[in-house]
């Protein structure tokens, strides 16, 4: 395999969100181990920022490129409806996270939570609709690099780049 394809299957939009999932999953386990540990507050905020971020771009990428072209490609509205409700919880939650901070009572639970609602919903995607859509010939290379430099500008406006 060339250097080239490599770069472009990196950057194919579910190769893209599906290592992102992985990433975020990484960055849960480690909260809950921080948790448990009675860690200090700043090194549980910083890493909740960081999954907040993490999680605001992929969804904001996935609403904003990949549902649309998913959603004129499979015939599953209901998939990508559910998709956009869990988004919704999903985003709720990662405004009180960080409206709040580990001392304020909830919030190690609300993170946990958020990590519940996300392992949900990315089996959903990644079990049902992901095989939808490459089943149905998108062009997810495009749509990779797309959402690719759209997850880049919202971590750049978070101050996460």
């Amino acid at each position: 395999m060339s250097r080239t394809s490599v770069k472009v299957s990196k950057n194919e939009a579910i190769a893209q969100l599906t290592a992102d999932h992985a990433r975020v999953k990484k960055l849960f386990k480690q909260y809950d181990k921080l948790a448990k540990a009675d860690a200090g507050d700043s090194e549980r905020q910083k890493l909740a920022k960081t999954i907040c971020a993490e999680l605001t771009a992929h969804a904001t990428a996935e609403e904003e490129i990949f549902y649309p072209a998913a959603r004129t490609a499979i015939d599953k509205r209901d998939l990508i409806d559910e998709a956009d409700v869990e988004h919704a919880s999903a985003k709720d939650l990662i405004a009180q996270i960080e409206g709040s901070s580990p001392s304020d009572d909830h919030y190690d639970a609300k993170v946990k939570v958020l990590g519940e609602y996300i392992d949900h919903h990315v089996q959903e995607e990644q079990d049902e609709m992901f095989p939808k859509v490459r089943r149905a010939k998108l062009d997810t290379i495009a749509l990779g690099e797309q959402i690719a430099q759209r997850k880049a500008q919202i971590m750049q406006n978070k101050g996460m780049a």
